[in-house]
């Protein structure tokens, strides 16, 4: 390879390298914009199950209390998840 070749193909390769850097910086944004937007809607949604009482939410309240409790837990457990994997970025 002459200089010129040289000097074309460390070019290219550091676009190449620069361009994938970018990409997946783009693509771990969204995720983490994703993650936080679950868990602000499953957080909601736990908030809803153990506060339908106080708020005499009758479609809520119509449910059995164990099963509204139980779904509120998990809710809480995978929204608290996804906001802890939204902000720490552990892709």
């Amino acid at each position: 390879m002459t200089q010129i070749d040289q000097s074309y193909y460390f070019c290219s390769l550091h676009m190449d390298n620069e361009y994938r850097y970018r990409q997946q910086k783009g693509y771990q944004r969204i995720q983490k914009i994703r993650s936080i937007t679950m868990a602000i809607i499953l957080l909601g949604m736990s908030f809803l199950m153990f506060a339908a009482d106080k708020l005499n939410l009758e479609q809520i309240m119509s449910m059995d209390k164990m099963f509204r409790y139980f779904f509120g837990f998990i809710c809480l457990l995978y929204g608290g998840f996804r906001l802890y994997r939204g902000i720490k970025n552990t892709y």
